[in-house]
């Protein structure tokens, strides 16, 4: 007993600290996230921090001379804003942390093709903080309208050639508000002479368009580049496999997203979403359609030749028709052995006229006709097993066996399915460098949505990858760190579950008390002890105790046990002629006092081995000891 209470509180102590560790873990999380101040460094109020700064430090100096010093408090543990710095070669670098569009340009084109009302790009941009924002001073760019086109671009500060180093380009998304229907992709304008920024459209040649598209239950993260025919010089979109990773939550968690295209000279690429691949590959074989076209196409004059035989199996012509084929037999015939059930009503209807009904006052009988009352069901009918005339019911046919059609054999002149012939494609050309893309010469963000305030932040495009990180670290890695620290621990977010669905908390409820009385009534109920044999009380502890024995064994120690108890009985039938015949041979009293000694440990001896067979034997094949 002492050992089960033991384990008991051991039990009921791990399951205590389990309950309680993820929540001191997220606690935490949460403190060593807000456990740093960063300053703010916005160049634009740089002079203004330092001026209120000197006045808070005069106004404390009077304070402390006029008043007894105050016991310190800790200061309330945030986590400001630092504005990102690009670090190494860069072609943008955009943080919108100025609070203006400088640089921007808004494009006052109209969309063709579509509805006056709709056709002008005047949805309006703003730069600002997310409305939720945890970090006091980051702005970027907002998506302030729906249901409207949206165009913005820049400048880059030199064109993008594509030669021996890679391009990475990143930005971040927020979908502040969710996203029903629209995009938040970008597209690098390609370097032309005619690019004006303020008619920036649709149709605006691009050179890849990146990001994320959602519509529907539809969730895309495009890559798309355009591929020049070096025969014909014509465009053609080339689209990236779709990722094997589920986007669903960077489009509804209302979180701030890092997408990152990595594109290398070697012809390969990686998608990244918060710094994790999501797709790869090639841009030679993991595209569609291919950049390459097919070495050979089908003969468009090629025509299939009118003896073409292209079916497999065929009537069996030698077939024939047996004789006793009756195609005539209907399928389903009257059953002889029915009989009518007693009581069937032939005389009486199914149906009558309701003699509760009443012709309509308008009716009239020259444009409606002879009125007639609604059918009802006969309420003769009810008690009766049916009324009408009797019908025998149907059943199928035996000896139904339908139209008779041959039997299909293997056609003898069977050819194939025909295929036009193949032929040298005219259009064929292999370039096997398509990484080497139409330079770009700016960024621009063509959208229509459903949905408005969309945040985008930190623009940037460079070809070093190490240089793309650090800056991913010092903007998104920032804003990470803080949505982090803001999210609430693990039991803030289990009582705010159960607020929103009440149900939760029988699931709590259970998954606490069930472990508690399964550890109570394993370790503190059961059979009191109570005086028993030895027998008994061997089987009740925990000590190793020898498997049964099989059936021939315990058929021994039976047969065993049974020959010594008939030993036994003999030696006390031949006791008193032992005991006449020491008479008989004048022995001493004290010489009967030994040997009658020596017989009571002589059954003594007898009975330990008995009860020490018995211990052995499993208390399932124990049977009763025969006096």
């Amino acid at each position: 007993m002492d050992q089960r209470v033991g384990l008991c509180v051991l039990l009921a102590a791990g399951l205590l600290c389990l309950s309680l560790a993820p929540v001191s873990w997220a606690e935490d999380l949460v403190e060593d996230g807000l456990g740093d101040d960063v300053d703010v460094e916005d160049e634009l109020d740089l002079g203004l921090a330092g001026a209120e700064e000197e006045e808070l430090e005069d106004l404390e100096g009077d304070m402390q001379d006029e008043a007894p010093p105050a016991p310190k408090t800790p200061p309330a543990p945030k986590v400001t804003y630092k504005a990102p710095e690009p670090m190494g070669e860069h072609y943008i670098a955009e943080s919108f942390d100025r609070g203006t569009l400088d640089g921007w340009v808004l494009s006052s084109a109209k969309k063709e093709d579509a509805d006056e009302e709709i056709a002008k790009y005047d949805g309006k941009w703003e730069v600002e903080e997310m409305k939720d924002s945890k970090l006091p001073g980051d702005k970027g760019l907002v998506l302030k309208s729906r249901a409207k086109h949206h165009a913005i671009s820049a400048q880059l500060l030199r064109p993008f050639t594509f030669d021996t180093k890679p391009l990475i380009i990143q930005y971040e998304v927020n979908f502040q508000a969710g996203i029903d229907c629209g995009g938040a992709y970008v597209k690098l304008l390609t370097q032309t002479p005619d690019l004006d920024l303020d008619q920036f459209v649709d149709k605006t040649p691009y050179t890849i368009m990146f990001g994320p598209d959602k519509c529907g239950e539809d969730y895309k993260l495009h890559f798309i580049f355009r591929h020049k025919n070096p025969k014909t010089g014509e465009f053609e979109e080339k689209h990236a496999k779709k990722p094997d990773a589920d986007l669903r939550t960077y489009f509804t968690d209302k979180k701030t997203h890092l997408y990152t295209l990595v594109v290398n000279p070697d012809n390969s690429f990686e998608v990244l979403v918060d710094q994790t691949v999501v797709n790869s590959g090639s841009l030679l074989t993991d595209v569609t359609p291919p950049v390459n076209p097919p070495a050979e196409i089908e003969d468009p004059d090629d025509q299939k030749p009118e003896d073409w035989d292209e079916r497999p199996k065929i009537q069996d012509p030698t077939a024939a028709k047996p004789e006793d084929w009756d195609e005539d037999a209907p399928a389903q015939i009257p059953d002889e052995d029915a009989v009518k059930p007693d009581g069937w009503l032939d005389d009486e209807p199914e149906y009558i006229g309701d003699p509760d009904a009443i012709k309509p006052e308008d009716w009239d009988e020259d444009m409606d006709g002879e009125w007639e009352a609604p059918q009802v069901p006969n309420p003769a009918c009810e008690a009766a097993p049916g009324c009408g005339a009797w019908k025998r019911p149907m059943i199928d046919n035996p000896n139904y066996k339908g139209k008779w059609k041959p039997p299909m054999i293997d056609n003898p002149n069977y050819q194939g399915v025909w295929k036009p012939r193949k032929i040298p494609n005219p259009a064929f050309f292999e370039d096997l460098h398509p990484f080497r893309m139409t330079p770009f010469s700016a960024v621009g963000l063509e959208l229509w949505s459903m949905t408005s305030d969309i945040f985008f932040d930190n623009f940037f495009i460079t070809d070093d990858r190490n240089t793309a990180d650090r800056w991913a670290n010092d903007g998104w890695g920032l804003k990470k760190a803080a949505e982090g620290a803001a999210e609430p621990g693990l039991a803030t977010q289990m009582l705010n579950a159960a607020e929103e669905r009440p149900w939760l908390w029988v699931v709590y409820v259970l998954t606490v008390a069930l472990p508690l009385v399964l550890i109570f009534v394993f370790c503190c109920t059961g059979k009191k002890k109570s005086p028993a044999t030895p027998a008994a009380e061997y089987k009740k502890t925990d000590e190793a105790q020898p498997d049964v024995k099989d059936e021939e064994e315990e058929e021994e120690e039976e047969e065993k046990a049974e020959e010594e108890e008939k030993a036994e009985e003999e030696e006390e039938k031949s006791s008193p002629a032992a005991e006449e015949k020491s008479d008989e041979g004048e022995e001493s009293p004290a010489e009967k006092e030994e040997e009658d000694a020596e017989k009571e440990e002589d059954k003594e001896e007898t009975g330990d081995e008995l009860e020490d067979d018995v211990l052995r034997r499993s208390p399932r094949n124990r049977k009763v000891r025969r006096d």
